[in-house]
């Protein structure tokens, strides 16, 4: 095994999971860019540097997952952080304009086929990697996941009436997050007697092509949550936070 820790990140050829690699691997770690397209991750992975290794997987293809384990195990021998960042907003091409994918989030008008597709990649995605990486993180010195949620899937934040967000909840991208908090906190539960740490964070609300760039931070703002908790060996378990500190569930 290296003496470099190693982390993987999904969804890592753009956006928010490539500013984390960027960071991960400015902190001495080996990353693993994983890119549903195997091209664009590789072009990402050389942005990056010679620390940084083009990864195909694409979080919905159960093949795909277990390729890529495989090769982790061979090719670099250990894991020591997963980042489980892949996500979508909805179904539709891209560049929908927000107003589009906020109508198409509406519990009234939503589509069954928009739901599944999002649940498909940002929470059934996070079951399907994280059980296939564990072998790897434990037996890492520290093992930690990092889910990237958002704070506008808190139902507490949601049930307020002040909350400014609100009007946004619905049943797609932002029920997708709270099914993924409670999907951190059901690892977390689980591995708690393992020393992996599993953590639920929002990177605030970072311009990405997930939301056709409205955004108002950067993606080196956005990466800096994430990246705070995955260099966290020493951190809690079970916990959503955000760039200002702890999110209600």
């Amino acid at each position: 095994m290296s003496d470099q820790p190693v982390a993987l990140i999904t969804g890592a050829n753009q956006g928010i999971g490539l500013q984390v690699a960027k960071d991960l691997a400015a902190h001495n770690f080996t990353v693993l860019v994983g890119s549903r397209d195997f091209g664009k991750g590789e072009v990402a992975a050389q942005s990056i540097g010679e620390a940084a290794h083009a990864i195909q997987l694409d979080v919905t293809d159960h093949a795909s997952i277990t390729a890529a384990a495989e090769r982790i195990r061979t090719e670099f021998g250990r894991l020591d952080v997963l980042v489980n960042n892949a996500a979508i907003s909805h179904a539709g091409p891209a560049g929908t304009p927000m107003e589009e994918i906020l109508r198409s989030n509406r519990p009234s008008t939503a589509s069954l086929d928009d739901v599944r597709a999002v649940f498909e990649t940002n929470v059934f995605g996070v079951i399907a990697v994280t059980p296939a990486m564990l072998p790897l993180l434990r037996e890492a010195p520290a093992g930690r996941i990092v889910n990237v949620s958002s704070g506008a899937g808190s139902l507490t934040l949601n049930a307020d009436p002040g909350f400014p967000y609100r009007a946004g909840f619905g049943v797609v991208y932002t029920a997708s997050k709270t099914a993924l908090n409670a999907v951190t906190l059901a690892f977390a539960i689980e591995l708690e007697s393992t020393g992996i740490k599993v953590n639920a964070v929002s990177p605030g609300f970072t311009a990405t092509a997930l939301n056709n760039f409205s955004g108002t931070e950067t993606v080196e703002q956005g990466a800096r949550q994430p990246v705070r908790v995955a260099l966290d060996a020493d951190g809690p378990t079970g916990t959503f936070s955000g760039p200002d500190g702890p999110f209600p569930w």
